[in-house]
């Protein structure tokens, strides 16, 4: 049997695994394996391109960061077009790709990605190709799995850089602001902002009033706490509930970026402290994957040739209550999995004495 695996859309710790899981499973099985590059555009006859991938091929690539791959969130395959806007891939493309993978025996289609790549993972099994996905995104915000490969790596980095700035912070009496990604979702901001030590997380989930931070930051000082680390999601809304973007290049998704700015100068005109904000970016991305993340990554790959062994398409690998199984890949794509305001992790840092703004 020869089956196909790409990844599409942004790149994430743990991606590598995967394929390593994925390569191991099917040579165990006598399968050969094909490697697309740069994400769906692979699978075009004019223009896509692929790797025959064995076992020797893939040797120590669980601990590199990135994709040997390759990945693309454009092309001809983009599905999402905004917030909650999908967008169907015309009808030619995906006979030209379904063309062009029957000729290459290909039966069956790994689809590593995340709500975008999925929905059209989504679409192209609606068209009749043998489609598994498993969930790829440094956000942690799809629905229908506890946890996404690449999430555990992010945090990691968020922590590192708090980790760091408290000394520079302390050291100078200062505000720092640390600006982490996760779109419209808090996960990557609550879970590092916790293990990071931050005073203050703001996310998307709750709307917090900037007034409230800075008297809570100047109450730190009347007790003799000199200096204070804010983490602010890219996504969190300022100044009146509106998302802070700065898109580039007619790109189809906006690109968040810039509240961690006007959350450091508000405080610092409120409170009358030196602020300094830092943009972690794509620091969060790269990287070697933390050891969670290589090991989720080969459970998710390993599961994913299960799946398409036991004939089991359209549905999607899932983790939950420590176990790797499997649900339809519609009910992960079309909703984000947000952080709830109620929750148990949103309690403990309240319980904590962190400020969420509200």
């Amino acid at each position: 049997m020869k089956i196909g695996v790409l990844n599409s859309g942004g790149d994430c710790p743990g991606l590598n695994a995967v394929i390593n899981g994925v390569v191991g499973a099917a040579d165990k099985l006598g399968w050969e394996v094909y490697g697309f590059i740069d994400g769906f555009e692979g699978l075009l006859p004019e223009g896509g391109d692929y790797i025959k991938l064995t076992p020797n091929d893939t040797i120590g690539i669980a601990k590199l960061g990135g994709t040997i791959l390759g990945t693309t969130n454009k092309g001809h395959f983009a599905a999402k077009v905004g917030e909650g806007d999908i967008a169907k891939i015309p009808r030619g493309i995906i006979d030209a790709a379904r063309e062009n993978v029957n000729q290459l025996g290909i039966e069956a289609l790994i689809v590593i990605g995340g709500d975008g790549s999925l929905t059209t993972a989504l679409q192209m099994n609606h068209e009749g190709f043998n489609v598994v996905g498993v969930p790829k995104t440094i956000d942690n915000d799809l629905q229908a799995t506890a946890m996404t490969f690449g999430f555990d790596s992010a945090v990691t980095s968020v922590v590192d850089a708090l980790d760091r700035l408290q000394t520079t912070g302390q050291s100078h009496k200062r505000i720092m602001v640390l600006e982490v990604m996760g779109r419209h979702a808090g996960w990557i901001a609550l879970w590092g902002g916790i293990a990071g030590g931050a005073h203050a997380i703001l996310i998307p989930e709750i709307d917090f009033d900037i007034d409230k931070v800075a008297d809570f930051i100047k109450q730190r000082e009347a007790d003799g706490k000199r200096s204070s680390l804010v983490v602010v999601a890219e996504g969190a809304r300022v100044s009146g509930g509106q998302l802070v973007t700065k898109n580039r290049g007619g790109a189809s998704e906006v690109t968040l970026g810039g509240a961690g700015d006007i959350v450091a100068d508000q405080l610092s005109a409120k409170t009358g402290k030196e602020t300094r904000s830092c943009v972690l970016g794509h620091l969060q991305r790269g990287g070697s994957p933390t050891a969670i993340d290589r090991i989720l990554g080969a459970r998710f790959g390993v599961k994913a040739v299960k799946l398409i062994e036991s004939g089991k398409f359209g549905r999607m690998v899932s983790y939950e209550a420590y176990h790797v199984g499997s649900v339809p890949i519609e009910q992960a794509v079309h909703k984000l999995r947000l952080v709830d305001p109620d929750s148990e992790m949103v309690d403990t840092a309240r319980a904590l004495g962190i400020c969420l703004g509200d």
